[in-house]
């Protein structure tokens, strides 16, 4: 399975249950809606942040070369638009179940609006996490075992 397969479901899935926890909540508990969207938010963000944050700390483990890194950018731009459309596309099904409250938002407003909010709350901090987690390793000085023998046989050949 494609790395952005995996992140796609995972994240559309949660964005999909968290929404259908709202809409329950919302139903039961109207008074604290405010602070459950924001719970949701950041239960969203946590995971989005902490799986980029692991996908660029592997990354630079395993190239510790900047230049050949692998293009977790596009990774996690289809990972964005697959959770993105497919949550939506869920979420409007879901809304059809009685005793689900997801908006009553049509298919349209689901695919486009819904979606690109996701797609961005997937692919902006994912992005953010995976250059934090490169950092956090070039930073510790973790170098991949290849890297570290292309160093030494630098050192050798220039004579030092």
């Amino acid at each position: 399975m494609n790395a952005w397969v995996l992140r796609a479901v995972g994240l559309g899935a949660l964005t999909v249950v968290l929404r259908t926890v709202l809409g329950f909540a919302m139903v039961y508990l109207p008074t604290a809606g405010s602070w459950l969207r924001i719970l949701c938010l950041i239960v969203l963000l946590a995971a989005v942040i902490t799986w980029g944050v692991l996908d660029g700390q592997a990354d630079r483990r395993a190239n510790a070369d900047p230049d050949r890194g692998a293009d977790l950018t596009m990774r996690w731009l289809y990972a964005g638009l697959a959770g993105g459309l497919g949550s939506g596309v869920v979420a409007w099904i879901l809304d059809f179940v009685p005793k689900f409250d997801l908006g009553d938002n049509g298919l349209l407003f689901e695919v486009t609006s819904a979606a690109s909010f996701i797609i961005l709350l997937i692919f902006v901090p994912a992005v953010a996490g995976v250059a934090l987690g490169r950092y956090l390793v070039s930073r510790n000085g973790e170098k991949s075992d290849g890297a570290a023998d292309t160093v030494v046989l630098n050192k050798e050949t220039a004579g030092v």
